[in-house]
This record gives C-alpha cells, structure tokens and sequence, in this order.
C-alpha cells in the first residue's frame, strides 16, 4: 500500500482523526446507546464490555476514525477503512456509528464523500459491508450512490449472516464532497 487508510480528513463540518487507544472513553460515550445497535448483528455493543472488542478491533485495523462535530468539539462516532485489495484495486469503508442526536443531519454523507474524495485518489472502487437486517445503512448507503453488488455469508466468530456488498466505482457519478481538506 502506497498510500495512508489513516491521514485526518476534514471538511466544514467534522474532522476525522486516527483512532486512539486513549479515545475509548469518549467514544464509548457515543456508542453507549441501545438505539445505535437494534439492527445491528451484535445489538448489545452499547455494553462496554461488548464495546470493548468492537474498540480494540477498530485500532487494530489500522484504519479506523473518531469523528469529531466541528462546532462542539464532541466525538460523535466512528468510521473506517479496511480490507484494501490491491489486485483488485479496492478498499472497504465500514464499521460506521454516530451519536443518534446526530442522525439524520446530514454527517453521514458529509463523512462518507469526504473519505471517497480521499481515497479515489488511490482506488478505483470503494465497497460497503451492510448485514442485511440493517435497513438503515442500506438506505444510507443507497443515497449515497453505492449499488448493491452481491450477497454473501459470514460469521467473524458471530452466528452466521447474511452480508449485502454494495460498491462505488470512482468514474461514476456521485455527488462530491464540499471543500475536502487532507492533512496527512
């Protein structure tokens, strides 16, 4: 990999900053809501002990965010890239939460575009992993132009699933993010 899954992307909006191990508490602060996990695979995250293993994986990954609301300075969830392919010239942006305080106001395509802007500089093709019970993502990651590509199975030490891959390819028409920053 010739290029960081991890640089601080900003925008008018949020910031987003490699997670450290030092966030766990401000994070899981965002995270402790039930609401957040209802269609979720593991709908008891909101646990810290649940959320614990969901925090370390997040840092083990190499990849993943806190983001930040610029105007309070709050860490309002998390976000990351993962499972680059360099053969097929790809990399995956998931494990996404936010704040419920903070849904539907537009942070999640502000997040997503500006790590798009970012990383189709390096990648022809973005995808999303959405259990397919989570119809809110699945919306969410309809709007922001992804279509449904495939359907497959997996575990992750979990009970078995069903996954819905969805995939943006960098030629297609999506809608860019406004005023993208990159400080690497």
């Amino acid at each position: 990999m010739t290029f960081s899954i991890q640089p601080v992307l900003e925008n008018e909006r949020i910031i987003l900053q490699p997670l450290a191990e030092s966030d766990f508490d401000v994070l899981f602060n965002a995270a402790s809501d039930q609401k957040i996990w209802e269609q979720h695979p593991q709908k008891d995250r909101w646990k810290k002990e649940v959320f614990q293993s969901f925090f370390e994986s997040a840092i083990q990954s190499g990849g993943a965010f806190k983001i930040i609301d610029k105007d309070t300075g709050d860490v309002i969830g998390s976000t990351r890239f993962f499972d680059y392919d360099a053969a097929e010239n790809r990399i995956e942006i998931g494990y996404t939460f936010y704040a419920t305080r903070f849904w539907g106001t537009g942070i999640n395509p502000s997040v997503k575009k500006l790590m798009m802007d970012y990383i189709f500089q390096y990648v022809d093709r973005v995808c999303f992993l959405v259990d397919s019970e989570n119809y809110r993502s699945q919306i969410a990651v309809g709007r922001l132009g992804a279509a449904k590509v495939r359907e497959e199975r997996a575990a992750n030490g979990e009970p078995p699933r069903l996954n819905f891959v969805y995939e943006i390819k960098r030629s297609s028409n999506r809608p860019q993010a406004q005023s993208p920053s990159f400080k690497k």
